[in-house]
């Protein structure tokens, strides 16, 4: 099988900028570009295969024609488990928290969300929320919402280029203003909403809270505060970084100095997010060129795939 090269959906929400499109020349015309889904299966929003003899195919389309792409480890999932996207915020997104499973599916009919975030790029001073600052019980959380004062209670933490923090589900969060974002996600779009600022919609009105389901689901102690850095194992051409691994997914940082190659094995697939750089991969089927903000498909039981730098990718498997 190939090696597919991916063009993503697009989300225009309020809070979002324009350097998907300017800097990683993002084919979208909205006017506000917040999101672009890489890698995604979601009815929300399909990525879709670019070039070749399947150009144009949405990836539901391509996995269910194809199902020995998505390699072994996807077997034990009803549904492909992973979405990747980037998150450009030129304004703070809305302070929220992801149900787990258990409770997603119960409620909502859909599974819940754990993320990881790979921070590419951000403005000096820019921050983030993740997590409380100190114990709190669900009536004081009540109350902070209701009095506009929620932010006091959260941990927040200056952030830089390069570092990763893993977002189990449960855990209060909000990405901040000027920050730009590789997100590796659960396959889902189950948002809970606890406080926006005020802001209103397209319809002029504020927008939904979700503060009941919220309460039932947040986790109102500290998390582990301090991005997350592994070493990086250097290895022929290059470097390789673990960021995360979960149930859903596992990926790397791989930088390429010049070539290195990696595997992708029966047991699966693997996605490939160019974060900085260009070059290309070469299967045993196809080459594929690519540049920053590209993201490429590759299928499992592909073998040795050969990667030409440099270049800074998240490689992601289930």
């Amino acid at each position: 099988m190939k090696i597919e090269k991916l063009n993503p959906a697009f989300k225009d929400y309020l809070w979002g900028g324009v350097k998907l499109r300017e800097v990683y020349h993002k084919p979208c015309d909205l006017e506000k570009v917040a999101e672009s889904w890489e890698l995604s299966t979601h009815p929300a929003g399909q990525s879709k295969i670019t070039g070749g003899e399947r150009d144009g195919m949405e990836l539901s389309a391509y996995f269910a024609a194809n199902p020995q792409v998505l390699g072994e480890h996807c077997q034990a999932f009803e549904s492909f488990p992973v979405l990747i996207k980037f998150i450009d915020a030129l304004q703070p997104l809305s302070i929220q928290v992801h149900p787990s499973d258990e409770y997603a599916l119960q409620v909502e009919h859909e599974y819940g969300k754990t993320e990881m975030w790979y921070v590419m790029d951000c403005e000096p001073g820019a921050f983030l929320y993740f997590g409380v600052n100190r114990e709190l019980t669900r009536e004081e959380f009540r109350r902070r919402i209701e009095d506009n004062t929620v932010e006091e209670a959260l941990n927040r933490v200056e952030v830089h280029p390069g570092d990763v923090f893993f977002i189990e589900s449960g855990t209060i969060h909000a990405i901040g203003a000027g920050i730009l974002i590789c997100e590796i996600q659960q396959n889902s779009n189950c948002t809970y909403r606890v406080y926006d600022y005020g802001r209103t919609g397209a319809d002029g009105k504020p927008r939904e809270l979700h503060i009941e389901k919220a309460l039932a689901v947040s986790r109102l102690s500290p998390s582990a505060a301090a991005a997350r850095q592994n070493a990086p194992q250097a290895v022929p051409g290059g470097e390789v970084t673990r960021l995360a691994s979960c149930r859903y997914f596992t990926t790397d940082r791989v930088k390429v100095e010049t070539a290195l190659t990696l595997e992708a094995g029966p047991e699966s697939f693997l996605s490939l997010i160019v974060m900085e750089g260009q070059g290309s991969a070469a299967g045993p089927e196809n080459v594929v060129e690519f540049r920053a903000g590209d993201s490429l498909f590759i299928p499992a039981g592909s073998g040795r795939i050969e990667i030409s730098g440099p270049c800074t990718l998240a490689a992601t498997r289930v």
